[in-house]
Order: C-alpha cells, then sequence, then structure tokens
C-alpha cells in the first residue's frame, strides 16, 4: 500500500514481526491448540493495533475489564497499515483493531485476504493541519496539501477539502476519489504521502490532511487544532475490531467485543480525548 516505504524498512518490520510473536500463544501458535486441533479459549487472545488510540482502549480493557470476563488480552502494536491485516491472515495474531471498512474492503480485494470486522469500536475524525495558516480564508491558491497516499484515505481527504470549499471533485466520485478526480483544484498543489509521515512533514507544507490516531501521536488536538475536521455523525469510517473470516465465534473474540461496546470503554474514551475520538457503538460493523 505504501510505495514510498523501502524494501529494506519491510524486511526489518517482518523480521521484527516474527521475532516479536515467536512466543505470544496466537492462534497458530501450537501453544494456542488444544490435542484435537481446535483453540485453547484459556490461551491469550493477541490482538494487533495501532498505538493511540487502539492500543491505548485495549489496554485500559485489559487492566481493568479483561480480567472479569476471564480473558487473557495481549496487545502487539504497529505503526503501519499493512502488517496488521497481513499477520491476522496468517494466524501470528488472532484480531486486530486499525482500520475502517473503506480500507479494508480495499485491503482484502488487492491482497486476497479474507479479514472481516466484528464489532466497531470508535471514528477517528480525519482533519487537516497547518503550522503556517490559521484557518481555511488563509488557504490560498499556489500553496501545497499532503493528504495520505492511499486510496481509501486519500480520498477520504479529498472528500474532507472538498466538503470545506478548498476543491471541486467531479460529479459521482466516490470515496475512492484521486488526485485525477480533482474538477478544480482552485490553485493548490498536493503531495501523496504515507499516513503516519505526514504529521513531520507539516513544517514542509501549507497544510496537511492527517488520520486521527496520527494527530494525536503527534500530539495534534483534532477537537480543537484541526482547521476543518470530519462530522461523526453517519461517518462510513468507524475503526472496528478484525478477524480472519471464521474467527468471529471464538469465544474470547465474543468477550473482547462485549467489552470494548461497553459503558467503560466508551467513557473512557470520553474522558481521554474529548471529542479527538469518539465511540462508534451501536451501528452495524459489516
Amino acid at each position: 500500500m505504501r510505495k514510498n516505504i523501502k524494501l529494506t524498512a519491510v524486511a526489518a518490520a517482518s523480521a521484527a514481526l516474527a521475532l516479536g510473536l515467536t512466543a505470544c500463544g496466537s492462534s497458530s501458535d501450537p501453544a494456542a491448540k488444544k490435542a484435537d486441533g481446535t483453540t485453547d479459549t484459556n490461551a491469550a487472545l493477541v490482538v494487533a493495533a495501532s498505538p493511540t488510540p487502539h492500543a491505548d482502549i485495549l489496554k485500559f480493557v485489559k487492566d481493568n475489564l479483561a480480567a472479569k470476563e476471564g480473558l487473557k488480552l495481549d496487545v502487539k502494536e504497529f505503526t503501519d497499515y499493512v502488517l496488521p491485516n497481513k499477520a491476522t491472515q496468517d494466524g501470528q495474531v488472532d484480531a486486530n483493531y486499525f482500520q475502517h471498512k473503506p480500507y479494508l474492503d480495499d485491503f482484502n480485494a488487492k491482497n486476497g485476504t479474507t479479514i472481516v470486522p466484528v464489532v466497531n469500536v470508535h471514528l477517528e475524525p480525519l482533519g487537516l493541519y497547518s503550522k503556517k495558516v490559521k484557518g481555511l480564508a488563509d488557504i490560498k491558491s499556489g500553496q501545497t496539501v499532503a493528504v495520505p497516499n492511499d486510496n481509501t484515505n486519500e480520498g477520504r481527504a479529498l472528500h474532507l477539502l472538498a466538503n470545506n470549499g478548498l476543491i471541486t471533485l467531479k460529479d459521482g466520485v466516490g470515496t475512492t476519489a484521486k488526485l485525477s478526480d480533482i474538477a478544480d483544484a482552485k490553485g493548490l498543489k498536493f503531495k501523496e504521502l504515507e499516513a503516519a509521515t505526514l504529521p513531520r512533514a507539516l513544517s514542509d507544507v501549507d497544510a496537511a490532511v492527517i488520520n486521527g490516531n496520527y494527530a494525536i501521536e503527534a500530539d495534534l488536538k483534532p477537537a480543537t487544532d484541526a482547521l476543518a475536521l470530519e462530522k461523526a455523525e453517519g461517518n462510513p469510517y468507524a475503526n472496528f475490531l478484525a478477524v480472519k473470516d471464521g474467527n468471529q465465534d471464538d469465544p474470547r473474540i465474543q468477550k473482547l467485543a462485549k467489552l470494548l461496546n461497553s459503558d467503560e470503554v466508551k467513557k473512557f474514551i470520553e474522558e481521554k480525548y474529548r471529542g479527538s475520538v469518539v465511540a462508534a457503538f451501536g451501528t452495524p460493523a459489516s
């Protein structure tokens, strides 16, 4: 997905993944299997997650709620959007929590994977940020705006810009809009970058559209720092717990899904993120 990730970096990340998961007791590990080949429901459930807010939410569940449900939870942090799905498909982890449905649909189609959503948890509104201008009205012709370079998040970013009058998209353009789908750029220039690098690029461009989790990790406050922010109502980009198809009924997965949609988790999200992340309970994840 990330064209600008060097092969050496991918190799290093893959090696780190293999080392980190050697003894984690995932569903593909004999330690998590009974003699009859079925999953040992007493084994730790290994979940791949982005550091913020996904891993933070999972750690809250692990530290405060899991024991009461008899759930052993092992959280593995990933800083990219590719390895978590590959690890879930291969059985190196039992589940992941980092993505939304448009991204997953695109990933499955391109990689032949069979990852499926289990339950929605939260939404991270995508935002437009800048260190050089103070408002939307200050963004002028000739300036450069950075956007995520993956299909789904680039389309999401372009719709945010269009909804705020900075560009015009061609009629009928859907969620996977590309730069070529811009009908009128209004003089703006665009730079496509890996989503994780966008906060670091803020000083090099006039503005950047940044995913909520990466904004939070960079100490940006979406609710107050964004020049423009996605609306939560009717938003299709809720982040969810996901598994390889066929593992939805694993009792450990069902326990975690219940806890992630609990009142305690909703309160944690509200108090910790104060509008920069919002609970997305009650909406279908399929």
